[in-house]
C-alpha cells in the first residue's frame, strides 16, 4: 500500500477556480482522489474539472462569503476525507490608508470563511474519521512580515492560531488539522497586479533559491498532508518559501 495515495478518498478545495487552489485539485486527483472542488465562478470551475484525472469529481459554484449559500455547499456534500481551505484574497495597504470596508473583507474572505466551513462540515457531519483538513496561510504573519500588509498578516496569522486548536479538539476523532505557509507564488493574480516585472525580479531574486514558489509545489505539499503518510502530524505549520525566512 502506497502512503502517499489519495486513492478513495473525497477531498474538497475552496478555491478551485485558479492558482494555488486549481493546483491542489489537479495534484489530488492525479494521487487518486475523488474531488469537490468550488469557487465563485461557474466558467472557471469547469475549465478545472475538465484538467482533473478520473471520474465522479463534483463542482459546486458558491460564495462562501455569503453564509446561506456556504451553509447550502455543506448540505450537499457527501462525507469527505479531506478539506482544503485556499481561497484568500490579498490588499496590500498601509494602515493609515485602510479602511474599514478593506479591514471586514480580508478577515472575511482569509479568516471567518475557513473557520464558518470547519464548523459547518463538523456540525453537518461531513467528515470522515480519520479526516486531514489544510489551511493555506503564509509566512505573512506567521513568520515574517511586510510594509502593507499588517491586516492581510493579520488574517493569516489568525488561521493558523485556529488551526491549532482545532487540531487539539478533533485529535481524539483521529482527524487532523495543519497549516501550510508559503512564500510568493506565481499565479496569473501575480501577473495580473500592479506590480512591473522588473520590481518582481528584483524580489524574486531576495529568496536563497533565487525564484518564486509553482502552484503545484504548495499543492505537492497540501497532497502529503491529506494522505495517510502523515497520519501522526497534526496542528503544525509546513513552510514552503524557497529558503526566504531563513535570512
Amino acid at each position: 500500500m502506497n502512503p502517499f495515495s489519495l486513492a478513495g478518498k473525497t477531498i474538497l478545495v475552496t478555491g478551485a477556480s485558479s492558482g494555488i487552489g486549481r493546483a491542489i485539485a489537479v495534484v489530488c486527483s492525479q494521487m487518486g482522489a475523488t474531488l469537490i472542488v468550488t469557487g465563485r465562478n461557474e466558467s472557471r470551475l469547469s475549465e478545472t474539472v475538465s484538467m482533473l484525472e478520473g471520474d465522479g469529481h463534483l463542482q459546486i459554484a458558491a460564495d462562501l462569503t455569503n453564509l446561506p449559500e456556504m451553509e447550502k455547499l455543506v448540505e450537499s456534500l457527501p462525507k469527505i476525507d479531506g478539506l482544503v481551505n485556499n481561497a484568500g484574497i490579498a490588499n496590500p495597504l498601509v494602515l493609515q490608508l485602510t479602511e474599514e470596508n478593506d479591514v471586514n473583507d480580508i478577515f472575511q474572505t482569509n479568516t471567518l470563511v475557513p473557520v464558518h466551513l470547519t464548523r459547518l462540515v463538523l456540525q453537518h457531519k461531513k467528515l470522515n474519521k480519520g479526516a486531514s483538513l489544510v489551511y493555506i496561510s503564509s509566512i505573512n504573519g506567521n513568520n515574517c512580515a511586510y510594509i502593507g500588509s499588517s491586516i492581510y498578516a493579520a488574517s493569516k496569522s489568525s488561521l493558523t492560531g485556529f488551526m491549532k486548536a482545532v487540531a487539539l479538539e478533533l485529535s481524539p476523532r483521529g482527524i487532523r488539522a495543519n497549516c501550510i505557509n508559503p512564500g510568493m507564488i506565481e499565479t496569473d493574480l501575480l501577473k495580473a497586479g500592479s506590480i512591473g516585472e522588473e520590481e518582481l525580479e528584483k524580489d524574486r531574486l531576495k529568496y536563497p533559491l533565487k525564484r518564486y514558489g509553482k502552484p503545484e509545489e504548495v499543492a505537492y505539499a497540501a497532497t502529503y498532508l491529506l494522505s495517510d503518510a502523515t497520519q501522526w502530524m497534526t496542528g503544525t505549520s509546513l513552510l514552503i518559501d524557497g529558503g526566504y525566512t531563513l535570512q
